[in-house]
């Protein structure tokens, strides 16, 4: 129910229902139908242009927290699950998806220059198929030579993430930690863990760049593009997600 919510909440969905609703109401109150129609189809348009996209990363992905308290340094790495995928085989299964694997292969790296134990974290939103956080203890394990310390395979949410992986943080002793996960989605993150007292320093996957581009490229971010109302729709999920998250 709250996938289907979030479907009809988020672009581009939302936008072309509302264009839609739109020519259905044109015979009943033409003058705000068309304002409808066009108001969404330009909506529509200003999301997939790259300069609006990455300008709502942006907004996303300033002020976190990337330097560890002096006085309490990050004791262990926690990565946080995203998504998955299935192969047909042979024998068909699931492997971890692109966000994840990304978010693995950051999280290996900062293993190998601290050497601190490993929490991965996240579950499965359909029953009977295997908890990502498994995925991805199998991969850190095969695919980078990485130790696995704890898995945590049930959370659905970024906020279950925080609050299961803290209970299995305190029971050893731990209240500082690496956060792994992409800049876009950590605001978020730092907002769930705060209320378990853990302390998080934010380790981005794939923060933006605010480097000055050049004239071609920035005459490009007018143009409207398929990969930025990708970006749009990634970008306006996690404001959702803050607003619901800061609600009491």
């Amino acid at each position: 129910m709250k996938t289907l919510l979030l479907l009809f909440l988020l672009p581009p969905v939302n936008l072309i229902l509302a264009v839609l609703a739109g020519v259905f109401l044109l015979r009943l109150w033409p003058r705000a139908a068309r304002w409808l129609i066009g108001l969404s189809a330009a909506a529509l348009l200003v999301l997939s242009l790259p300069a609006v996209s990455d300008r709502l990363l942006d907004t996303l992905e300033s002020g976190l927290p990337l330097t560890p308290p002096p006085d309490n340094p990050p004791q262990a790495i926690v990565i946080l699950g995203a998504d998955k995928q299935r192969f047909a085989g042979p024998p068909p299964g699931f492997t971890v998806g692109r966000f994840t694997l990304e978010r693995l292969r950051s999280g290996a790296a900062l293993y190998r220059r601290t050497h601190l134990p490993v929490l991965v974290t996240g579950g499965s939103l359909h029953r009977g198929e295997p908890g990502v956080a498994t995925l991805m203890a199998q991969s850190l394990t095969e695919d980078f030579d990485v130790p696995v310390r704890w898995i945590e395979p049930h959370s659905r949410t970024t906020w279950e993430n925080a609050r299961d992986s803290a209970a299995i943080l305190h029971a050893a002793g731990i209240g500082s930690v690496y956060v792994v996960t992409h800049a876009w989605h950590a605001r978020r993150a730092v907002v769930a863990f705060r209320p378990t007292g853990i302390a998080v320093t934010i380790v981005p996957v794939l923060l933006d760049s605010p480097a000055t581009k050049p004239a071609t490229k920035l005459l490009e971010s007018f143009l409207p593009h398929a990969s930025a109302l990708l970006t749009s729709y990634y970008a306006t999920h996690e404001w959702i997600g803050r607003v619901w998250y800061s609600l009491p």
